[in-house]
């Protein structure tokens, strides 16, 4: 997850122009022009001390820190809400620089959170919106009748294999983590959606698919023809894991057909399954000949060394070290004295060099893969933080996610080899590629239909087609229809389990994790191509090859200042987000796991 200097304002950008810049008159490309230098200079004055009181909040929550962040994000709220207003008069001037057009159209369309701009309305979304994300940050969920943090219940969903457990995870969780937002929630919906109409959207879906270069009409069908590209991959992937859940635990617990029971797949939200590998692994090919997580504990890492490997690899691409900086200022290990936020987070507070992460890092692989990710958020916004400020951002927010997860696809079982983590005995050879695949597809592949359903239900709540007293039903059912999956326990209208989803009560859109998910197969497939490689795809790893990083480097320079086609095309060549990419990676294990489904019922 990336956060900015200018996070709080739609992850963007935000801050009022005075009541005085709004002209009587019609006005002139003239006036465009200083009402964006004006807004330039006046967002970046706001910005720095926003994300400090963000900071200090994500790394230390109490009474106090919350009490400066709802009073920061009203203020960030109102101001951008008269901003966007303001920028939509100049929307049919004559005359615009194709440059200030396109700043005006960030402004008007980049706000994730619109109030009304009656009075209070700002501070009332800011509090609901503050509340929320302390409820989730400081939630427990419990196990064997104690309180579990939310760190540290996440990581057991995934090391137990105990159906009762799993279960008294999952329903603790969600119960006292979303339910108890479930009314907080449906106001702060009233609020964004009357906001969002009063710059002219019908509602703020709407407006959240209007911030990719195309119609939000148009960018919906576009999800949904990607989705159509990969769904057989994911069918087939969920055939074979419910056949082996039924192994393991029987038909009382996961029946043979239809859908998997979602405390069973190893994560809190059923979102990636590869902590269950060892339950799935293909006989004979399932044991890789090492675990990630064992390899750094025998090698001594710790959090500070998993970071330092992490931009050892941006360095070999010919990318700058970190600022140091970053090593005083990242919170990278949970501290042991108060509340923080655990969501591994990117952030740049001045939009300039003050960059940083923030994490609760456990020495394990899933954990060294996300400090990969983490940190190309980083190098991205480095890169383009010479251009005006409007621009630094991600060409789309499928760009700023996508750049480190394409990065963690190279730490192959070479890279490992390379790093000295791997002895060059231990390299899994030929006959191990099913299961280095299905190791992947647990995470990648299973990933997809969540990416996609998260912001189905909320552009679904946004336009009023899912009622604020069918909120869990259609939660469930969008879960069904798009994983295949069902909760361990029954749930009603009394409950709100989207609400222990972290990216809901932050309302942080999430449609940019769909996409991530299959643009770092397109970066990563065009890496491959430009270092010659032509071995399997899923073998390749571009480390210590400058020329990438060089033409990578030019791609991320030009964050928003170009439609995303444009950036897409300078690093790979086509101007089409596509899942092509990740069939094409995993298209051995799509042929095993039809072979492996052969005569079971498949779909749920």
């Amino acid at each position: 997850m990336i956060r900015t200097g200018l996070s709080t304002i739609a992850l963007a950008m935000a801050l009022a122009g005075p009541a005085q810049a709004q002209q009587a008159a019609a006005p002139t490309a003239a006036q465009a022009d200083a009402f964006v230098k004006r807004a330039t200079a006046e967002l970046n004055q706001f910005a720095l001390d926003d994300a400090r009181i963000q900071w200090v909040y994500a790394t230390y929550i109490n009474d106090d820190t919350a009490a400066l962040v709802a009073k920061s994000q009203a203020e960030g709220t109102e101001m951008s809400v008269r901003f966007a207003l303001e920028a939509a008069k100049f929307a049919r001037v004559s005359g615009l620089s194709p440059d200030t057009q396109r700043q005006l159209d960030i402004l008007r369309n980049g706000i994730t959170s619109p109030a009304p701009t009656r009075a209070g309305a700002a501070a009332a979304l800011s509090k609901l919106q503050t509340d929320m994300q302390t409820v989730y940050g400081t939630g427990k969920g419990t196990l064997k009748g104690e309180p579990i943090n939310g760190s540290d219940i996440e990581a057991a969903m995934g090391t137990s294999r105990d159906p009762a457990e799993l279960k008294e995870m999952w329903t603790s969780w969600h119960d006292n983590v979303g339910a108890p937002q479930r009314s907080d929630y449906q106001r702060s919906v009233g609020l964004l959606n009357e906001g969002s109409r009063e710059l002219g959207f019908k509602d703020t879906g709407t407006m959240w698919r209007s911030n990719y270069d195309m119609a939000p009409d148009e960018f919906a069908r576009l999800t949904d023809k990607m989705w159509a590209e990969v769904k057989p991959l994911y069918q087939a992937l969920h055939t074979f894991v419910r056949w082996k859940l039924n192994e393991k635990y029987g038909d009382a617990v996961q029946p043979a057909t239809g859908p998997i029971r979602s405390d069973l797949l190893g994560n809190m939200w059923a979102q990636e399954w590869g902590n269950i590998y060892d339950i799935v692994a293909p006989q004979g090919a399932g044991d890789l000949g090492y675990d990630l997580t064992d390899l750094l504990k025998a090698q001594g890492y710790d959090a500070l060394k998993m970071v330092r490997t992490g931009e050892a690899f941006y360095s070999s691409l010919g990318f700058a070290p970190l600022p140091e900086s970053f090593w005083k200022r990242s919170q990278f290990v949970k501290p042991a004295d108060r509340e923080v936020q655990c969501h591994a987070s990117a952030w740049n507070l001045d939009n300039v060099d003050d960059l940083r992460i923030k994490m609760c890092i456990k020495v394990n692989g899933d954990d060294f893969k996300v400090i990969q990710h983490e940190l190309g958020h980083n190098y991205y916004q480095r890169a383009y933080n010479k251009l005006p400020l409007l621009y630094r951002t991600g060409a789309n927010d499928g760009f700023h996610e996508a750049i480190g997860d394409f990065a963690a696809l190279s730490i192959t079982p070479d890279y490992l080899v390379k790093v000295g983590l791997l002895d060059e005995s231990k390299v899994p050879g030929e006959d191990k590629d099913v299961g280095l695949l299905l190791r992947e597809a647990m995470d990648k592949v299973a990933f997809l239909p969540f990416g996609l359903l998260i912001d189905k239900w909320r552009w679904g709540v946004f336009s009023g087609g899912i009622p604020a007293t069918g909120y869990q039903g259609a939660w469930d059912a969008l879960r069904l229809q798009y994983q295949g999956i069902k909760p361990p326990v029954a749930r009603d209208e009394t409950r709100f389990d989207p609400g222990a989803k972290y990216h809901i009560p932050a309302n942080v859109p999430y449609t940019r994790y769909f996409l991530a998910r299959l643009l770092q197969f397109q970066f990563y497939k065009a890496a491959c191509d430009q270092a010659g490689w032509t071995g399997p795809l899923h073998r390749c790893s571009f480390y210590d090859n400058a020329e990438v990083g060089k033409k990578l480097n030019a791609m991320l320079e030009m964050g928003a200042s170009k439609p995303w086609p444009d950036a897409l095309e300078a690093f790979t060549g086509s101007r089409e987000m596509s899942g092509a990419a990740l069939v094409e990676y995993f298209a051995p294990l799509k042929a095993w796991l039809d072979e492996q489904n052969k005569g079971k019922p498949t779909g749920w």
